[in-house]
């Protein structure tokens, strides 16, 4: 068996622990591993395909980021392309994966990423490609499995920031307005502001009111209580408006959301009167350690994959359903967006500590 992993989309802290994972579990079984670079680019003539071993995967179970490089814009069926007059197009070359797959003599292919990047992962599968995938994204957004690795550290990440703004506004009696990332699901900010004792927590499941936000802030004003944090998701967005965005969709690229923190920060000032500042992690939830939790998590889900391959059960997703880790497939997977649960127990504990979620 000559079997590779590519990593694709936003970089997660453990995808250096699932390469580990899948590499020396299919060196154990006598596989022959192998690492495509930069997403699919690897098999597109952007980058290599490298071959994989215990030397090469030796002590990176705790190393942030991927050995094998990633991008948010190697969609093979929309493959970004300049032309002669400068502009951009969008170009099909999923039949060049296929060609080069079969060039490099590999039989399975375990991919790596989030929503967009299992999405694709599905529609190479449909065309024939032996595909397993593992869920990875730090917005907790893909369904069929309770929760992905990534999310753990930045919850972590997003909890400790918080923390540390929470000293500077007592001390300058202002509010701190805290934009984490997420994309369309609040379960980073739900989590963290929950865990950093955040006065309201803004998701994009429940749009706001900035008329609740800022009584909450006054509120606590006439309880004596000076300074207040607000944590605001990305994608985020008040009742009668829409998402703020840093940059608009391009070709091979989404829409960036952004912006969204600093828009409440002003709003709060003019409507209040308080000092508000406003810091946006960003990447920082990203990058770093993984936690033990996200370690063991992606060791298992790299194992669950070789099995899945040995098994020959491909067009699945390896997923963590308590207490087992299994696999589902793919295409009763996507499309599931997992976003908060409007009746959960998270949001109902929020409301009975009296957080004010903007409505």
């Amino acid at each position: 068996m000559r079997v590779a992993i590519c990593t694709g989309g936003g970089d997660a802290p453990g995808l250096n622990a699932v390469i580990r994972s899948v590499v020396l579990t299919g060196t154990n079984r006598g596989w022959e591993m192998h690492g495509v670079e930069q997403g699919f680019g690897g098999l597109l003539g952007e980058a290599d395909v490298v071959s994989l071993g215990r030397r090469e995967v030796y002590g990176i179970t705790h190393v942030g980021g991927t050995i094998l490089g990633t991008t948010n814009r190697g969609n093979p069926f929309k493959w970004p392309r300049r032309e002669a007059d400068g502009s951009w197009s969008e170009v099909d070359r999923s039949n060049e994966v296929l060609a080069a797959f079969r060039e490099h003599r590999l039989d399975a292919l375990i991919v790596v990423g989030g929503d967009g990047t299992l999405h694709i992962a599905f529609e190479l599968w449909k065309k024939g490609l032996p595909v397993v995938g593992i869920p990875k994204t730090i917005d907790n957004d893909v369904g069929g499995t309770l929760v992905t690795f990534g999310f753990d550290t930045a919850v972590s990440t997003a909890t400790d920031a918080i923390d540390k703004v929470r000293s500077t506004a007592a001390s300058h009696r202002r509010v701190l307005v805290v934009e984490l990332m997420g994309r369309n699901a609040g379960w980073i900010a739900l989590n963290s502001g929950l865990a950093g004792d955040a006065d309201v927590v803004l998701i994009p499941e429940i749009p706001f009111e900035m008329e609740k936000v800022c009584a909450k802030i006054l509120e606590r004003e006439e309880r004596g209580l000076h300074h207040s944090i607000v944590v605001v998701a990305e994608g985020a967005a008040p009742k009668s408006g829409e998402v703020s965005l840093n940059a608009a969709a391009g070709p091979g690229f989404s829409a960036r959301l952004g912006g969204m923190g600093n828009k409440v920060a002003q709003w709060i000032s003019e409507m209040t009167g308080k000092e508000t500042r406003a810091v946006a992690l960003g990447h920082l939830q990203r990058g770093g350690t993984p936690t033990t939790f996200d370690r063991l998590l992606a060791l298992r889900f790299g194992a669950e994959a070789t099995r899945a391959v040995a098994a020959g059960r491909f067009g699945d997703m390896v997923a963590y359903k308590p207490p087992k880790v299994e696999t589902l497939s793919l295409e009763v997977v996507l499309g599931q967006a997992k976003l908060v649960p409007l009746d959960g127990d998270t949001i109902c504990t929020a409301r009975e500590l009296g957080v004010s979620l903007g409505d």
